[in-house]
C-alpha cells in the first residue's frame, strides 16, 4: 500500500514515476550493455587478441565502482535527502564516462571505468530507496515489478543500439551517447519530490551509522535474502560479461549478437512483467520458494545437457535453456530486493546501500571468477548457474516463514533512537502477513 508520508510522488503520475525510477535505475545498466557489441573495437584498439577476456574487466571495474560507493550514497542521503546525491551521483557517472571516452590506454580505461561505476551507483541506490519511502509490502513488490519491467528493456534495445553506434561513431562514441542519456534523465529527474521528508532524516554521526548498519546486518531475513541476491547477480553477471564471446567464439553468431542478447533481455522483461501478476495470486515468500525451485531444477537441466554434448550444444538448445533460467532470474530479484527491504523502513537509504554494496561487490568478484574460467565452452557458465542454483536453494529454505522476524524490532529502534538521542521516526509498516505474503 502507498505510504501516508509526504514521499507520496505529488507531483507526478503513476505511470510517469514509475517510468522515470525505470529510467534512472537504467543510467548504470546502460554504462555496461551499451558498450558490450563494442568490445571487440577496444580489443581491436589497444591491441589485445580477438579472443582475450581482459576486456571483460571493464564490466567488473564498473561493477566494483557501482559497490564500492553505495554505502556512501546511502548514509549521506539519509540525513541529506535523495535528491541532491542524485545529482551528485549523475554529475559522477558524466565525469567517468569522459574520462572513459578520452582514455589512452586499457589500464587507464579501467581506472576510468571505476569512476564511472562510482557515479552508477547513485541512482541505483536512490531509486530503490525512494520506492522504499513511497510504498511499502506487496504494493512495493508490484511497483518494482513494474519499474524492473521497463527498466530491463534497456538491455533488450542497448546492445543493437551499441552495435549501430560503434560502426558509426566507434567504441568512444558510444560512450559518448551513454552520457547524453544520463544528462537526459537527470534534466527529467528535476520533476521528482525529495521522497525524504525533513522529520524522517537521520543523522551521520558514527554512533547513528554503525547502529543503523547493525540494524540492517542482524536481521536474518534481509542478510539471507542478500546472500541469495549475490549468488544470483555474480552468475549473471558473469553472463553478462561473457556472453560477447561466447556467442562469437563458441556458436559464431557474432553479426547476431545484439539480437540475441536482447532477445534473452526481452525474455527478462516479460517475466518482470507477470511479476505482478504473481506477487498478487502467491505472495512475495511463496512466489520466491516457488521460483529458486524451478530456478534449480532448471540449472541442473542446463547442465545436463551442456555435459552431454560435450560442452557445445546446439545453438538453440543453449539459447533457450538460457532464456529459462533468466525467465527466473527476473522473478526473484525483485521479490528478493522487496523481501531484503521490507523490514527495514526506519533505514531505508542505508539498508539499499549495504544490500547493493553486497549484492554487487560480491557478485562482481563471483562473475570475474567465473569469467577467468572460461574454456572455449559453456561448461563453466552452465556449471556456475547450477552452483549457484543449489545455494541460493539452500538459503531460501533457511529464510523460513519470514512473518517474525520482517520488521525492525523493538530493541533495534530503541538502539537506534539511543544513538540519535532524538525520538527515531519510523515508517509505518503494513502488518507482517499482508505486506510479505501478499
Amino acid at each position: 500500500m502507498p505510504s501516508t508520508t509526504a514521499a507520496a510522488p505529488s507531483r507526478l503520475g503513476r505511470q510517469e514515476f514509475i517510468t522515470l525510477m525505470a529510467l534512472l535505475m537504467s543510467i548504470a545498466a546502460i554504462g555496461v550493455d551499451l558498450m558490450l557489441p563494442a568490445m571487440g573495437a577496444i580489443r581491436e584498439s589497444f591491441g589485445m587478441l580477438p579472443d582475450s577476456t581482459a576486456v571483460a574487466g571493464l564490466v567488473t571495474a564498473y561493477i566494483l565502482g557501482l559497490a564500492a560507493s553505495q554505502l556512501v550514497y546511502g548514509i549521506l542521503s539519509d540525513r541529506f535527502g535523495r535528491k541532491p546525491l542524485l545529482y551528485a551521483g549523475i554529475g559522477l557517472y558524466v565525469l567517468g564516462g569522459l574520462a572513459s571516452m578520452l582514455a589512452p590506454s586499457f589500464g587507464f580505461l579501467l581506472v576510468a571505468r571505476f569512476i564511472w561505476g562510482l557515479g552508477g551507483a547513485g541512482p541505483r541506490v536512490l531509486t530503490l530507496s525512494i520506492v522504499r519511502d513511497t510504498y511499502e509490502g506487496a504494493e512495493m513488490a508490484r511497483l518494482m515489478s513494474f519499474i524492473l519491467g521497463v527498466f530491463i528493456l534497456v538491455p533488450a534495445v542497448a546492445p543493437s543500439i551499441g552495435a549501430v553506434l560503434t560502426d558509426l561513431v566507434g567504441w568512444r562514441g558510444t560512450f559518448g551517447f551513454a552520457l547524453v542519456i544520463a544528462v537526459l534523465i537527470g534534466v527529467w529527474s528535476l520533476r521528482l519530490p525529495e521522497s525524504l521528508a525533513p522529520e524522517r532524516r537521520r543523522s551521520i554521526d558514527r554512533r547513528a551509522v554503525l547502529e543503523s548498519a547493525k540494524i540492517v546486518l542482524t536481521n536474518r531475513v534481509t542478510v539471507l535474502s542478500t546472500l541469495t541476491l549475490t549468488l544470483l547477480f555474480g552468475v549473471f553477471l558473469s553472463y553478462i560479461a561473457s556472453s560477447e564471446l561466447i556467442f562469437t567464439e563458441v556458436f559464431g553468431r557474432g553479426p547476431q549478437f545484439p539480437l540475441i542478447f536482447g532477445s534473452i533481455a526481452l525474455v527478462m522483461a516479460v517475466g518482470m512483467f507477470i511479476n505482478s501478476w504473481l506477487v498478487g495470486r502467491f505472495g512475495v515468500t511463496k512466489l520466491i520458494r516457488l521460483m529458486i525451485l524451478g530456478y534449480f531444477l532448471a540449472s541442473m537441466s542446463l547442465v545436463a545437457v551442456v555435459l552431454l554434448a560435450g560442452g557445445t550444444p546446439g545453438f538453440w538448445v543453449f539459447t533457450l535453456s538460457l532464456a529459462v533460467m533468466v525467465l527466473f532470474q527476473s522473478i526473484l530479484i525483485p521479490n528478493l530486493n522487496t523481501l531484503a527491504m521490507g523490514p527495514m523502513g526506519a533505514v531505508a537509504g542505508i539498508a539499499s546501500a549495504v544490500i547493493g554494496t553486497v549484492s554487487t561487490g560480491l557478485a562482481a568478484l563471483i562473475g570475474a571468477f567465473i569469467d577467468r574460467l572460461f574454456d572455449g565452452t559453456v561448461v563453466p557458465l552452465s556449471l556456475a548457474f547450477a552452483v549457484g542454483g543449489f545455494l541460493c536453494f539452500g538459503l531460501v529454505r533457511a529464510i523460513g516463514d519470514p512473518d517474525s522476524p520482517v520488521l525492525v524490532t523493538t530493541e533495534g529502534v530503541a538502539r537506534l533512537d539511543a544513538a540519535l538521542d532524538t525520538p527515531a521516526i519510523i515508517h509505518a509498516p503494513a502488518p507482517p502477513t499482508e505486506a510479505v505474503n501478499g
